[in-house]
């Protein structure tokens, strides 16, 4: 009784099921009938419905899979962008097949996210050239030793090019030329003046006269001049 009632599928359905398992190899599909389509394609990815349009030639299968493109579209995009795309077709009195609002709104996705990265590229070129820019470098000259030393140990000139950085150099003349650094020019020029009046206004230094082992008397003898008689 039980083998009675249990129905036997048909040919056709047996060929649906088989189709719906090898998906993955469906083509070109012009000469299926729509029906038999709809319950096959059904049950397709949004890379393999693509796939099967693109392989048929010479048939419109959009009245099977237009359908199927909104869901997908609904599903990637969601329902807000899916009523706004109705809406504007409405307004414009105009109609598009859903798998061109699908690939219209992909490649729109997509380049907008190439910009975004393409900015965030640009943008990390643009804050490592200024990290290294401000980095350190040790200069490799020596300043002469002659000449007047300023403020930072050695001529101003010498010391701004030894810095390879411009931001560096204009930061070292911004510095010489602050009113601090030229007060304290101003202080070290003043106490050398100084120095130099009080090393001329001493007096020179006496030779003593070598006076050992002389008598006082006897010198005092030798100082007086011979008086004739």
């Amino acid at each position: 009784m039980e083998h009675e009632r249990k129905r036997i599928p048909t040919l056709v359905e047996l060929c649906t099921r088989k189709a719906i398992d090898n998906l993955r190899y469906l083509g070109d599909v012009g000469e299926l009938d729509l029906y038999l389509l709809k319950d096959i394609v059904a049950h397709c990815t949004v890379d393999q419905l693509a796939h099967i349009e693109n392989s048929t030639k010479g048939r419109d299968l959009s009245p099977v899979t237009d359908s199927l493109w909104k869901r997908f579209y609904e599903q990637q995009f969601g329902v807000e962008s899916t009523n706004l795309a109705i809406k504007r077709m409405k307004q414009k009195h105009v109609f598009f097949k859903w798998k061109q609002l699908y690939e219209a709104k992909t490649k729109e996705r997509e380049e907008a996210q190439n910009r975004v990265a393409e900015k965030l590229k640009q943008r990390y070129a643009e804050s490592l050239a200024q990290k290294q820019s401000r980095q350190i470098r040790i200069c490799s000259k020596i300043p002469p030793s002659g000449g007047k030393r300023s403020f930072w140990g050695g001529g101003a000139s010498s010391t701004i090019s030894n810095f390879k950085s411009p931001l560096m150099k204009k930061a070292k003349i911004e510095c010489l030329n602050s009113p601090e650094a030229k007060i304290h020019a101003t202080m070290r020029k003043n106490a050398l003046q100084r120095n130099n009046l009080t090393f001329k206004s001493a007096p020179s230094p006496v030779k003593p006269n070598n006076l050992r082992g002389m008598d006082p008397s006897a010198s005092s003898k030798a100082a007086k001049p011979a008086v004739r008689k």
